[in-house]
């Protein structure tokens, strides 16, 4: 299996990396699923111009892999990207990119879906919203934990 993990500031391009997928995996693969994640620019009902996310070197890379694996241990995935944001972002930005591949449509989806619900409440990032008047740290909502606790059963 292929693995790409990247935690950085700059910016991705979807169509470059899922060309990139598309040639590694050739014919092996019969399917292949992306999910962008954007930053919104409201929470709760308050408008949110800016969204800060810190990490810790090393640590925060780890705990992307290791749900990564966790995902493959379930699917038989064969390619695996995720490129996660850092520093402050504007509403509307990029802030995560997955994208998977695999042999079948079924596990490839369902591989997408749970790396991007483990991502939401496992990985090491610490946020920061940013509103006209305030700023505030922002954790996983209870509907990201349950979404999560969904792939337990």
């Amino acid at each position: 299996m292929h693995v790409d993990i990247r935690v950085c500031e700059a910016d991705f391009d979807l169509g470059v990396e899922w060309a990139a997928q598309r040639e590694r995996v050739g014919g092996d693969a019969g399917a292949m699923a992306a999910f962008v994640g954007l930053v919104r620019d409201r929470h709760e009902g308050d408008a949110v111009s800016a969204l800060t996310l810190e990490h810790y070197p090393g640590m925060t890379e780890a705990s992307i892999d290791a749900i990564v694996q966790q995902c493959a241990e379930r699917w038989p995935v064969q390619d695996v990207v995720v490129i996660h944001r850092v520093g402050r972002l504007e509403a509307e930005a990029q802030i995560v990119l997955v994208l998977v591949a695999g042999g079948h449509r079924p596990e490839v989806f369902a591989a997408c879906e749970y790396l991007m619900d483990y991502l939401k409440t496992d990985a090491v990032f610490w946020k920061r919203e940013e509103a006209q008047q305030s700023a505030r740290w922002v954790e996983s909502t209870a509907s990201d934990r349950e979404r999560r606790k969904g792939w337990e059963r």
